[in-house]
């Protein structure tokens, strides 16, 4: 139940088209679901106004089907589904309208909702190799209700790119900067926007990066002002951080 549920529920109350009694049962409803194998969490969205977003992996296709089908039926008009795989992608779009980016192994069940943030937000990546923790962040993004810009394989090894779209840059409301390697990219944006920027460091890279580690390290001891740095790999977060970002 989200908060205009709630809200809608207080003014039939006040009108008189449902009784306190009955308005009462309503909201005195579980406010988790259990499944067995899962505990929904049916009042996030009133709570943090998101709802909860169902982490794929680990995850057999017929629990991620059940959860889904639990949400569907209180209401949720879109799901969220991360790090799943194409054999759930494929059993859920038998019963689901389903879209789903194999590159990012992220699912959308229901519409993408036109983007009501206040600005746009900018996912950059250092290179291609950082896409599919890109694409996460930046589908993240769109199904939260923002407008995303990619800029894609615009690493320090050749920053001409990336001072190319300055000016998109310049107009971003958050920037999420993704990078593997040396995670550089992180730093370079932070010192040329105004906004906040949310560093991804990622597990590309040789074996001196320690899957992620020389960049998350990187990006946590970057001299410039205003970046923040999620986990490795946490496109997912990074995203969600953004869109909370671009909504205050």
């Amino acid at each position: 139940m989200g908060k205009q549920d709630i809200l809608n529920i207080l003014e039939q109350v006040k009108a008189g088209a449902v009784s306190p009694d009955d308005a009462l049962l309503k909201l005195r409803m579980e406010p988790f679901e259990d499944l067995g194998y899962a505990k929904l969490d049916h009042h996030r969205e009133m709570r943090q106004g998101i709802a909860e977003v169902i982490y794929g992996a680990g995850k057999t296709p017929e629990q991620i089907s059940g959860i889904v089908s639990a949400m569907v039926n209180r209401g949720q008009p879109r799901v969220l589904i991360t790090r799943m795989s194409p054999a759930a992608a494929e059993t859920l779009g038998k019963s689901f309208d389903l879209r789903y980016c194999e590159i990012s192994r992220v699912g959308i069940v229901g519409e993408t909702p036109a983007p009501d943030g206040t600005g746009k937000i900018v996912v950059a990546t250092g290179g291609t190799s950082d896409m599919p923790i890109a694409e996460e962040a930046a589908l993240t993004a769109e199904a939260l209700g923002n407008t995303v810009t990619r800029l894609y394989d615009v690493g320090v090894a050749g920053l001409h790119r990336l001072l190319s779209h300055i000016d998109t840059i310049m107009e971003a409301r958050a920037i999420v900067a993704i990078a593997g390697m040396e995670g550089a990219l992180a730093s370079v944006i932070g010192g040329l926007a105004s906004c906040p920027v949310i560093g991804v460091p990622t597990s590309v890279g040789y074996g001196a990066s320690f899957h992620g580690m020389s960049a998350l390290l990187s990006m946590l001891n970057s001299c410039a002002s205003g970046v923040s740095v999620v986990n490795i790999d946490n496109g997912f977060g990074a995203g969600y951080l953004a869109s909370m970002i671009n909504h205050m």
